[in-house]
């Protein structure tokens, strides 16, 4: 049996790979502060002899934590995938190709897997840190955006200005018109609009660089929570990642 696992900063997702070389019923889990024994706890499906293809952009702490208890449970170290110059038709567009996270690597893998047709994707992850990617039909990675996700823009406000973390402390509710009508609805709306925002002018940059609308394939945590405002054809992948850990696996 071959495990894919994605170790996040926040959470750590995990799947079997099906027969048909695809990633099973995805798991996920907030992994802060765990030991070996908690990784083996949670994946206690582990047996003897089996294959676990993993990526992690967690600390050093954390990967050898759960290294430990791959090896413990199945008797041989997990093997992580790591970013490369090209994947088949995939070319890395970064200028030094092993600057590019993994689990950026790994979606753009995915999504290039599961749309291979598109004239163009913006891969979109929305993870603690947020990422967006253009990928163009000829394989061509152009590179793409880093920002602070959701909870980082609102947690960051909150440690930083003590203003807004007094008005912050309580909160009325959300008005279904967007605007926020107490500091900690207002917080969360606004690094929500400007996720929506920067996803949608690096749509519009990339219709200018290719000439065509790409595709928004986005993944991440808070991918639901923009989902209603970003164009109706845009999918929504939750385990894209792992997808891309399951062309690695099946090599």
């Amino acid at each position: 049996m071959s495990w894919l696992v994605d170790i996040g900063n926040t959470r750590i997702k995990w799947a079997k790979l099906t027969r048909e070389g695809a990633p099973g019923r995805m798991r996920a889990a907030v992994h802060a502060g765990w030991s070996a024994a908690h990784f083996a706890q949670a994946l206690g499906g582990l047996r003897p002899g089996d294959a676990v293809v993993a990526v992690s952009v967690a600390s050093k702490k954390t990967r050898l934590a759960f290294a430990a208890a791959v090896r413990l449970k199945t008797g041989r170290p997990p093997r992580f995938i790591e970013t490369e110059r090209r994947q088949g038709e995939l070319r890395n567009g970064y200028r030094e190709p092993w600057r590019l996270g993994a689990d950026r690597w790994l979606a753009l893998c995915g999504a290039r897997a599961l749309l291979p047709r598109a004239k163009a994707l913006l891969v979109v992850d929305l993870g603690t840190a947020a990422t967006i990617d253009l990928l163009t039909q000829d394989g061509r990675h152009h590179g793409g955006f880093i920002l602070p996700g959701r909870e980082l823009m609102v947690g960051t406000l909150l440690r930083e200005t003590g203003g807004i973390a007094r008005r912050a402390s309580q909160r009325s509710g959300s008005n279904r018109s967007g605007f926020g009508r107490d500091t900690r609805a207002a917080l969360e709306a606004g690094a929500q609009m400007a996720l929506v925002a920067s996803i949608r002018r690096a749509r519009n940059m990339a219709r200018e660089r290719c000439g065509v609308l790409p595709t928004i394939v986005i993944t991440g945590g808070a991918a639901a929570l923009v989902l209603g405002a970003l164009p109706a054809n845009t999918r929504h992948v939750t385990d894209l990642v792992l997808r891309g850990l399951a062309l690695y696996a099946n090599k």
